[in-house]
């Protein structure tokens, strides 16, 4: 895992590749949690016998469930353990390629994008790609932006 203790080991990583989490297996009962919490009673998300005649063959992983993942799994590939605040700032673009089907693992490959001077801080942009083990397209592709404030 990296670890950045100052921001000027964060703006020398601009650009880099961060790293890759490890595999994580999205199951049946992370899925209904996730329905329940949201609401988002779907029966492709959780309607198991319905769904295995869908047209996935099988339930499948919310797309904001992959998304609210990417935190969780970032911070297994680093940590901003620098001064001041970091603040989610928000999502610049976000994709979902393929569906998670459940009983499918997934993992985080991070890269750290752009990072610009503001009046307040430093903004950075990560690139995100949820991989789905032996597939290959990805569960979803994102961009989030991090404020770091002194």
């Amino acid at each position: 895992m990296r670890v950045f203790t100052t921001v000027e080991e964060v703006v020398a990583a601009a650009g880099t590749e961060l790293g890759t989490s490890d595999w994580v297996t999205i199951d049946q009962r992370r899925v209904d949690q996730f329905a329940d919490a949201t609401g988002d009673h779907q029966w492709i998300h959780v309607d198991v016998e319905r769904a295995r005649t869908g047209p996935f063959g099988s339930t499948i992983a919310h797309g904001y469930l992959t998304l609210a993942l990417i935190p969780w799994l970032g911070s297994r590939v680093f940590t901003l353990r620098t001064p001041g605040a970091k603040l989610n700032y928000g999502l610049n673009k976000v994709r979902f390629p393929a569906p998670v089907l459940v009983g499918s693992r997934i993992r985080l490959a991070v890269t750290m994008g752009e990072i610009a001077d503001l009046a307040t801080g430093k903004q950075i942009t990560f690139h995100h790609v949820v991989e789905i083990e032996g597939q290959e397209k990805p569960a979803c592709v994102a961009e989030s932006v991090v404020l770091l404030l002194p």
